[in-house]
């Protein structure tokens, strides 16, 4: 099986990489502060990257990203292997931090972000790449994702 391996770390203080949200088929634990997470095909999954050095934050962005399968076209994104299908990517404390909010508005209706459509990802990255306020996900458009997704459209 065609796997997406995403290497996590964990340096407190300078250096933090995790996963927001997402449903790991594997994991490779490297050292006391590195990881491996493999995501299967199809998978949705939100990547975090965090760095500071002695004055402060230097990076702060969020990835959301669906596994491929192989053979698919992908787009790379650093420290995911190959790298997947990007949904929303954003940097800057301010936008990671309204991403975040949105997932957890997400999970607040009850809905595994992971399990949500993918369109509303790239919603969310379209406005808050514009400086406008995205729309809420709600279970009607859920609802309507997963028929859509049973019938194969």
């Amino acid at each position: 099986m065609h796997v997406t391996r995403v290497e996590l770390t964990w340096i407190e203080k300078r250096i933090e990489h995790w996963i927001r949200f997402g449903h790991a088929i594997e994991e490779t634990i490297l050292d006391r502060r590195r990881r491996v997470l493999g995501f299967a095909p199809n998978s949705v999954f939100a990547f975090v990257r965090w760095a500071a050095n002695d004055y402060g934050t230097v990076l702060s962005r969020i990835d959301i990203l669906r596994a491929v399968a192989a053979g698919e076209a992908y787009q790379t994104v650093p420290f995911v292997a190959p790298g997947g299908e990007i949904l929303l990517r954003l940097s800057g404390w301010p936008r990671v931090e309204r991403v975040l909010q949105a997932i957890d508005a997400v999970e607040a209706l009850g809905i595994d972000p992971a399990a949500a459509a993918p369109e509303h990802w790239r919603h969310v990255h379209n406005c808050l790449s514009a400086g406008e306020p995205p729309r809420p996900y709600t279970r009607e458009r859920h609802r309507a994702w997963l028929a859509r997704r049973s019938a194969g459209l």
